[in-house]
């Protein structure tokens, strides 16, 4: 120990690692302020002493941020330090990257480290050798601890006998044990939670008709000056989440559901992230260990049901359905490659969906696996359900009255205990006050208030029931039972109402349907799909699809020869046209046979078209009196290219029953003499001009 170092100030840091420690371990906590002695005795005066003490109740792993350790490594780093004493390197620090930085400037600025035992000189060698060994104890002596600790707690939760804090659904006995919460309200709120979960299949879904009611959870709060009591806020999806995910509601002693792993570095703190464990992996499953809300069975439906509402086709979700138009969004699977089909939507206004599989596409750079277009698709499914329901409609409808009674009398239920808790708080202030001195105006008053608070809240809530009494009727009506009954059996006007949402259909589908194998390259011209029903049967089907070319169109040669048919028979393009449509074929494109339809394909197969005299030559004169071409051309003196001339300028009329058929001119004798007229004036002039 130099002059130079009583030259300058000697710290003494105080530390402990928890506030319980700080409560419960004061000795330790003295002792280290003794060191304040140490110093003096080592020739520093007493007001050259400093005590550090802001990290009492932080631990040294370098998990927290240490605003005291800080600001010693920052008076070092300027010099003003000559000694810095702490009851042992475990006071110092608990991690070896902050216990060598604190080695390093001492080092460099060559300040003296000294314990309750001896002075340390870290440009020493030998001094800096202990320091670094007391530093790695340091750290190996806190993960025995957390090791040993660990292991205790896991054991004793291995029996079931660690005790964890429960949700606000259950509470400890006097015995220790875990039972449900004695209050009624809360009860009868998590069961209807529970129970619009099993119906709705959505904790978003959940969370919405609880706001719509205006029905608050139940939640303990494990922080604050009431750590115990039960509060009530307002639902939001994290709290209906946290409902359906703890497996405590489904009777389940559970240790290990989180573990802290990885992590970053932030504000030179090493911050640990903490993350789910699977439920495979955790540590301790006691199942059935109290009782609980549900059973397992179901928790664990619940959870297959909450990870498949997480929209990733990649994994195999299907996602809650959606707003958007295709009916099989979620549910669609490549019959190629056995993906689950994603969705885009195409067309100049974005609103023509598309059922892809771009497996191929985003791992290999390959070309698309499959597309196929979702409107027609969706509608033959469409059909295929209401069928499929229509023996079970009266059944439907009598279940759809049963489950709006059951909702109703559920509401009434919330309402009641609501009301009920309502007029308890009053009666409870009402005690309060009147067990007050009249004398103490000072407590009285504030009572008083308390008092009147709790009867306008009361009051609120009549006035809210009321309302609901008015909106909600809680017996149907015979007239709106028959309308409700009537209503439930026509299920094709509820599926094709306005007022039913794309969301609404696909959750009424998802309950009969389970999946749809969709693939357009197994059969030629068609899409081959195969429903997969919820009850396990699956059923094959396939619709012509839309092609642009008739080279890949459903049946083809059928096609040519009813076209050939129907134009040996003498009938016209229009005429076969409408024959095709009415006997169920449909065009390329998907629409109906036009006759310029059936001209192209006759143009294409070479099949001639059928005149009005059959297959021999056409005639000066048709039996109705009109001319042919070549008869009205004789009958002018002219060429059969200048009649064509003369109809496109009009100067003659006729007419085609349809293209491809010979024109029908017609000619009066004045017509006739005047373009003869005509004729022999422009080759006179010509004849005159030459």
């Amino acid at each position: 120990m130099t002059a130079a170092h009583r030259g300058k100030l000697a710290y003494i840091y105080v530390r402990q690692s928890s506030v319980n420690q700080v409560r419960h371990h004061q000795e330790s906590t003295e002792l280290q302020y003794r060191l304040v002695d140490r110093a003096v005795a080592l020739g520093w005066p007493h007001e050259r002493v400093h005590v550090i003490d802001e990290d009492l109740g932080k631990s040294g792993s370098g998990t927290v941020e240490r605003v005291g350790f800080k600001k010693l490594i920052a008076e070092i780093g300027l010099g003003n330090a000559g000694l810095v004493i702490s009851l042992d390197a475990s006071r110092l620090a608990r991690n070896n990257r902050d216990w060598h930085q604190l080695l390093d400037l001492c080092s460099l600025f060559s300040v003296i480290i000294a314990d309750g035992e001896r002075l340390y000189d870290p440009c020493a060698y030998h001094d800096r050798l202990l320091l670094g060994l007391s530093g790695i104890m340091s750290e190996a002596e806190l993960h025995q601890i957390r090791q040993r600790l660990h292991q205790g707690e896991r054991q004793k939760a291995a029996r079931g006998e660690l005790r964890l804090p429960v949700p606000a659904g259950l509470a400890h006995d006097r015995a220790g044990g875990i039972a449900l919460n004695p209050d009624e309200q809360v009860q009868a709120r998590l069961i209807l939670v529970f129970a619009k979960f099993r119906e709705l299949h959505s904790a978003r879904a959940v969370m919405r008709y609880l706001r719509k009611n205006d029905l608050p959870l139940p939640v303990r709060p494990l922080m604050g000056p009431a750590p115990h009591d039960i509060m009530w806020r307002e639902a939001d999806s994290s709290r209906v989440l946290s409902i359906l995910q703890n497996p405590a509601y489904a009777g389940a002693y559970v240790y290990g559901r989180y573990r802290a792993e990885g992590g970053r570095v932030r504000h030179d703190v090493y911050r640990p992230k903490t993350v789910k464990v699977p439920i495979a992996d955790w540590e301790v499953c006691l199942q059935s260990a109290h009782p609980g809300y549900i059973d397992w069975e179901e928790f664990m439906e619940n959870q297959r049901l909450l990870a498949n509402n997480i929209n990733r086709y990649k994994a195999g979700h299907s996602g809650v359905p959606r707003k958007g138009a295709a009916l099989l969004q979620g549910i669609a699977v490549c019959g190629r490659c056995g993906r689950r089909m994603s969705l885009r939507y195409s067309g100049p206004a974005g609103n023509y969906p598309v059922y892809t599989c771009r497996a191929d596409r985003d791992q290999d750079g390959g070309p698309l696996c499959q597309e196929v277009r979702a409107l027609p698709v969706d509608a033959h499914v469409e059909s295929i359900l209401l069928d499929a329901l229509k023996p079970d409609r009266i059944a439907i409808a009598i279940a759809a009255l049963g489950q709006i009674e059951e909702e109703t009398r559920q509401l009434e239920r919330q309402w009641a205990l609501r009301r009920e808790r309502a007029r308890y708080e009053t009666e409870r202030a009402r005690r309060q006050y009147d067990a007050v001195e009249p004398e103490n105006r000072l407590v009285a008053r504030s009572l008083e208030r308390g008092w009147e608070e709790k009867l306008r809240a009361a009051e609120a809530v009549e006035q809210d029931y009321e309302r609901w009494r008015s909106d909600e009727p809680l017996v149907l009506s015979e007239s709106d039972r028959e309308c409700l009954q009537k209503l439930g059996e026509d299920l094709p006007g509820i599926w094709y109402a306005p007022s039913t949402t794309s969301a609404e259909r696909k959750g009424i589908l998802r309950l009969i349907i389970d999946e749809v194998v969709l693939d357009q390259k197994r059969l030629r011209g068609q899409v081959w799909f195969k429903i997969l029903w919820q009850t396990g049967a699956t059923s094959e089907h396939s619709l012509q699809r839309r092609v642009h070319t008739y080279a890949n169109y459903i049946d083809i040669e059928r096609l040519r020869e009813r076209v050939t048919e129907l134009n040996a028979d003498g009938k016209m393009d229009k005429e076969i046209a409408a024959t095709l449509n009415a006997e169920g074929f449909v065009a390329a494109r998907g629409c109906a046979f036009k006759g310029e339809n059936v001209w192209l394909l006759r143009t294409r197969w070479s099949i001639p078209t059928v005149k009005i005299n059959g297959i021999g030559a056409n005639p000066a004169r048709w039996p109705d009196g009109t001319y042919s071409v070549q008869g009205a051309a004789a009958a002018l003196g002219i060429t059969p290219q200048v009649i064509f001339d003369y109809l496109a300028r009009g100067w003659v009329t006729g007419r085609q029953l349809t293209k491809g058929q010979p024109w029908q001119i017609e000619l009066s004798d004045n017509q006739i003499s005047t373009l003869r007229a005509r004729i022999a004036r422009n080759r006179r002039s010509r004849k005159e001009a030459s």
